[in-house]
């Protein structure tokens, strides 16, 4: 029986650890901050940001670029056209031709689109998140060749179209409007609805929360090349187990939101796919083998307006079937599988001329112990392995004329990120980045492979973003380096992290940071705080830009602290197969011995690293593992803060917690074993458990359920909620530097600062 609202908020209530004295200068007595210096509040105003380039996108396969830029005399905003190589610029639309019918303003647009022939653009405006982005919104489309400006859906709500796109062919737009799916004749403005059993257990042509969050699927439909049918992902949810979020605080008295929310080991969706004429009629569902509740779709997609591509997954994620299919008949066969005794990936293809061989798949397959890219023929199935070696890649452009494939890769040096060309068929990979640009590089490149936005950026230095020429890797333009955040981070004075890689007892070679104080004297023993994430979601040990995060570390670090962050075995470190997937089945269970192992191999050959003054703290994943730290290796770690954590891996996502764990049935030793729930009993120093009430994603009835555990044990902790915050605990006025001043605060007053 589900407790009331009104109980579980008393005893929320009863349990609750008042921290008092959050403020900024009294969380600071530890050690006063000179003038000019960091702090949270200045940290996390905006001061510090790091400036990008905006809605760039490639033209004419890479000829020109556009962007949006403020209109002259800063009223609305323009799209501009700009010559690749000379820069040539020419204002393709205005903010007068933005502007509505009878209003003062032009429209305020978040997202646009072009029709293929790039005589209409779609504007995305009004928006409103869901979930994690603003999807839901109005649309309205401009002809340029008329001048005419007009809103989509007809007599629709405001902010209720969803994923509005062009037909191939600029005839309609497709959109989805409270769970059915729609298309917009553009000529006379008729609307055919397309479904009818739209609610919010049965979702067309957009994805139900899971999928969202862990297979990133949001817009869930698709044109055909001829825009005669569109391909549509039905999501029957009814069997879903709803989750209940309880508002407190906004109504007199308590309400609900209700979330269809598969927690591991219980029913999913069942998916299905459909293709549709954009006239409205019967759906031809597609016969994809299997029950579709008791598996995935990881992608589907138009191979040619005849046939369809449908990556198709099983339960616990270890096999991915490339599913072919007839459009019309809904019939179809694998064409290809890629296999593991851990997980698979879900491929983002892309599709290449194999001349005598027809199309080629480019996918991404570990089957050889690292990740490379291998071709797939359309017409057998046979793969190629195209970037063979001891190192992992990944796809990240093709340039078809020049016969180059480009790949990241870091061969031997997991903290960076490179840029590699690849003979399309197959070959030793060779590096584009110059040899003297150390740090993370990111590449957008231009669909004809000749250019590439360039993104370069370290852990203490900001992006620098331009145009490159390739395969040479000349710049042909800056287009931001973020040279006044330079200069103003130069300011600080601080010392360069220092990045490393230690080698455990164990023989584990281990990545990692430090940060040290700008006064450091290594002739003293200094605290620790140990920054963790630990999961295979996300590295902390990479050498890139880590914006406010590493700005509160900064600021944490010259306060008399050494800042430091380890990445050990299950994170997505490019060093293989085994690393990444040697934790299957026992996520959690050895994090925490595997970093205190790590940080006692530095400080065997770092003196000022004090042993005995050890914090630890992390959000999500981060959160989890600063939990296992504290239960399992007290005496390393004496102080934790933990930030939305999942206690009890039970009670999180079916999609994430089986890939990486398996099912919750066959597997009972592994979750309990990699639940931190389960050994709270070695809590012996002080933590501090924070969490946001409204966290539709790690749900804070694991924080709830831990609360009752170490009450029963005796165990004395600190205890944060901020009512109705999702994961990232920022909404409302002032939350952000609560939380922050928060962690500072507690940190200072149960581990001091200052060496020894």
């Amino acid at each position: 029986m589900r407790v009331p609202a009104f109980a579980r908020r008393a005893a929320m209530a009863a349990l609750l650890v008042v921290i008092p004295c959050l403020d900024a200068p009294c969380a600071q007595q530890a050690a006063p901050a000179a003038p000019g210096a960091l702090s949270v509040s200045r940290i996390f105003s905006g001061e510090f940001n790091a400036r990008g380039v905006g809605q760039l996108r490639w033209i004419e396969g890479g000829r020109a670029f556009l962007t949006v830029e403020p209109a002259p005399g800063g009223r609305g905003r323009e799209i501009v056209r700009h010559e690749t190589a000379t820069d040539a610029r020419t204002v393709l639309v205005t903010a007068a031709q933005l502007t509505p019918p009878g209003a003062t303003a032009p429209l305020a647009f978040e997202a646009f689109a072009w029709s293929d022939d790039n005589s209409k653009l779609l504007l995305f405006t009004n928006t409103r998140r869901v979930w994690r982005l603003n999807t839901r919104g109005d649309y309205w489309v401009l002809d340029r060749t008329s001048g005419a400006l007009r809103k989509l859906g007809g007599e629709a709500q405001p902010s209720t179209l969803m994923f509005a796109t062009f037909s191939p062919d600029g005839r309609w737009v497709a959109y989805v409007r409270e769970h059915d799916m729609y298309a917009e004749e553009l000529a006379t403005g008729a609307i055919t609805r397309l479904t009818r059993d739209g609610s919010r257990t049965s979702i067309n042509g957009t994805s139900d929360w899971v999928y969202e969050e862990e297979l990133g699927i949001r817009q869930a439909f698709q044109w055909s090349p001829d825009s005669k049918r569109i391909l549509l992902w039905h999501f029957d949810a009814s069997a879903v187990r709803d989750f209940l979020l309880i508002n407190d605080t906004d109504s007199l008295y308590p309400f609900t939101t209700a979330i269809p929310y598969p927690k591991a080991g219980t029913t999913n969706s069942r998916v299905t796919l459909g293709v549709v004429a954009p006239t409205g009629g019967a759906v031809t569902w597609l016969a994809v083998e299997g029950d579709t509740a008791a598996s995935y779709i990881g992608r589907a997609e138009w191979l040619d307006s005849a046939s369809v591509l449908v990556q198709h997954l099983d339960r616990k994620q270890g096999r991915n079937d490339f599913w072919v299919g007839n459009a019309t008949t809904g019939r179809g066969s694998v064409l290809w599988t890629d296999q593991d005794s851990a997980w698979v990936l879900v491929q983002e293809t892309r599709w290449v001329n194999g001349g005598k061989a027809g199309p080629l798949a480019l996918v991404e397959s570990e089957r050889d112990g690292w990740r490379h890219v291998h071709s797939v023929s359309r017409k057998s199935g046979a793969t190629t392995l195209l970037t063979p070696g001891d190192f992992d890649v990944s796809l990240a452009g093709v340039d078809e004329k020049g016969g180059i494939l480009y790949v990241m890769a870091s061969p031997g040096d997991a903290i960076h990120d490179y840029l590699y060309r690849v003979p399309l068929k197959g070959g030793k990979a060779v590096r584009v980045t110059p040899g003297d640009q150390p740090g993370t590089h990111r590449y957008d490149i231009s669909p004809d492979g000749r250019w590439a936005l360039h993104t370069v950026s370290r852990h203490d230095a900001p992006p620098r973003t331009e145009i490159v020429r390739l395969p040479s890797h000349e710049v042909v333009r800056v287009l931001e380096d973020n040279a006044a955040l330079r200069a103003k981070l130069e300011a600080l004075g601080a010392p360069a992290t220092e990045f490393f890689t230690v080698t455990t007892a164990q023989g584990l070679p281990v990545d990692g940071y430090v940060m040290r104080p700008r006064n450091f004297d290594p002739a003293k023993r200094y605290p620790v705080l140990v920054h963790i994430y630990g999961e295979p979601a996300g590295m902390t040990a990479a050498d890139r830009w880590g914006g406010n995060t590493a700005l509160f570390h900064r600021m944490i670090a010259d306060q008399g602290y050494l800042v430091m962050s380890f990445d050990t075995r299950g994170t997505p470190s490019p060093k293989g197969r085994a690393w990444r997937k040697g934790i299957y089945g026992a996520v959690g269970a050895t994090t925490a011995a595997e970093q205190a192992g790590a940080l006692r191999a530095f400080a065997a050959t770092h003196a000022y690293v004090d042993t005995s003054r050890v914090a630890i703290w992390g959000w999500s994943g981060g959160g989890t593992n600063t939990l296992n730290a504290m239960f399992r290796e007290p005496g390393v770690f004496k102080v934790g803060m933990s930030v939305a954590p999942v206690p009890d891996q039970r009670l999180y996502d079916t999609i994430y917690q089986e890939r990486y764990m398996g099912l919750p049935q066959e597997n009972v030793a592994g979750y309990r074993l990699g639940s931190a729930i389960n050994h709270a009993e070695g809590l012996e120093g002080k933590l501090l458990i924070v969490h946001g009430s409204g966290d539709d994603n790690v749900h804070y009835q694991g924080t709830e359920r831990l609360v009752n555990r170490l009450i029963e044990l005796g165990k004395r902790f600190d205890m944060m909620v901020y009512p109705n915050r999702s994961h990232g605990i920022y909404e409302g006025a002032g939350t952000t530097v609560h939380v922050y001043t928060l962690l500072q605060r507690y940190l200072n007053e149960h581990l001091p600062a200052g060496g020894r």
